[in-house]
């Protein structure tokens, strides 16, 4: 079933493409009694790996190739940022190794839409929260393509971060989800590590789980208590291989999915009801430097060597020395800041934007009759830098 939504900044509609043999589409029905995994491709179409690979599961899918999951429906959004996408170019994207021909980074506005969830300043992102709601997704899936160190993998994942999610969900995909997914891929001969959050530097000397706030496509889901995760091939591996590894990851989430419908319908219930329950949330986090795990990391051995473009030092990593060795990964967060739940948040009418995202997220308000004197608390804004 293929159906569209909204508009995006370029004026065309996101589409949903969802594939379900009993053909029964409509989703409140669906999620009654089996799970439902949705794909986003194409947020950065420069990075479309996912928008093949997607293409590629949803044929053998259809053409009984791979085995229809019996608890599982699968919808996707083919390409989110359509703009960047019809922006085509072959220069934008330096040193990725394939394909020819791929969008832009940004969409029609020049947004970078994998910062833009919570606040949904273009319509894309408005279109996406409306399919989002429609569709309640109790996995979402989202595929990218990475660049900055090298290493030895094709593939990196990067779930929510589990401390964030907190709760029974986030035990899950901490002690379940993530570990099964690594076991499984390995047993296809697809290596994997957490997605490598370094700058400038060599990972060897460890690094941090990415903290995915609301701004990204899995923070935000993550706040809807969906478990979410996003794809990072790297970018210097071929591209036919980036589209396979894609491929077997997003059908080895399926299979988990699918095996544990029961059980992550349960433990998505037991977390909206300890949350309501919450008498503080957290608003910031930050790392949890009493804990770490180590993780065997497979890359290159690097140097520094002089640019023969800008005559300063560049970072060039020896394909030739291969290493594997420990690296301390911090994927632990606390809470940086947390705040007391309130009976209700007090909106000046002048605020609307904030009112029309709450209604497009479908979160309950009322409207005061007339004028009423309130004692309140109320929260100052130090800094927007981010």
């Amino acid at each position: 079933n293929i159906d569209s939504y909204g508009e995006t900044d370029s004026g065309l509609p996101l589409h949903l493409v969802t594939i379900n043999t009993a053909g029964n589409f409509n989703f409140e029905e669906i999620r009654k009694s089996q799970r439902i995994v949705l794909i986003n491709n194409g947020i950065h179409p420069g990075e479309s790996d996912g928008i093949d690979a997607t293409m590629m599961l949803f044929r053998d899918l259809a053409n009984g190739t791979i085995e229809i999951p019996k608890n599982t429906v699968i919808a996707t959004i083919p390409i989110y940022n359509i703009g960047g996408s019809l922006n085509r170019t072959s220069t934008t994207r330096t040193n990725q190794n394939g394909p020819v021909s791929y969008g832009f980074r940004g969409n029609a506005r020049n947004y970078d839409l994998n910062r833009d969830f919570i606040k949904a300043d273009t319509k894309n992102a408005r279109s996406f929260t409306q399919i989002f709601h429609l569709v309640k997704p109790d996995v979402f899936i989202d595929n990218h393509v990475s660049n900055g160190a090298d290493y030895q993998y094709t593939l990196t994942h990067l779930f929510t971060q589990h401390n964030k999610l907190g709760g029974p969900l986030g035990k899950f995909v901490h002690d379940s989800v993530m570990p099964t997914l690594e076991s499984k891929l390995r047993a296809k001969q697809w290596d994997i590590t957490p997605y490598v959050n370094v700058f400038n530097r060599t990972p060897e000397s460890g690094f941090s789980q990415f903290m995915d706030h609301p701004r990204y496509s899995t923070g935000y889901t993550t706040l809807f208590n969906t478990i979410g995760m996003m794809v990072e091939t790297h970018m210097l591996k071929p591209y036919e291989m980036r589209v396979k590894g894609t491929y077997e990851l997003m059908k080895s989430m399926i299979e988990i999915t699918d095996h544990h419908a029961k059980n992550i319908l349960e433990l998505r219930e037991a977390q909206t009801q300890e949350v309501l329950n919450s008498k503080t949330l957290p608003l910031d986090w930050e790392i949890d430097t009493t804990q770490s795990s180590t993780i065997s990391f497979k890359g290159y051995e690097a140097d520094y060597i002089k640019s023969d473009v800008t005559n300063a030092e560049r970072l060039k990593y020896d394909k030739n020395n291969p290493f594997e060795k420990p690296v301390v990964y911090s994927n632990y967060y606390t809470p940086k800041l947390e705040v007391e739940v309130p009976e209700a948040y007090i909106i000046p009418q002048q605020w609307y934007g904030v009112i029309e995202l709450m209604k497009l997220n479908a979160i309950n308000y009322q409207t005061l009759k007339k004028d009423t004197t309130i004692t309140v608390e109320s929260y100052k804004i130090d800094t927007y830098e981010t």
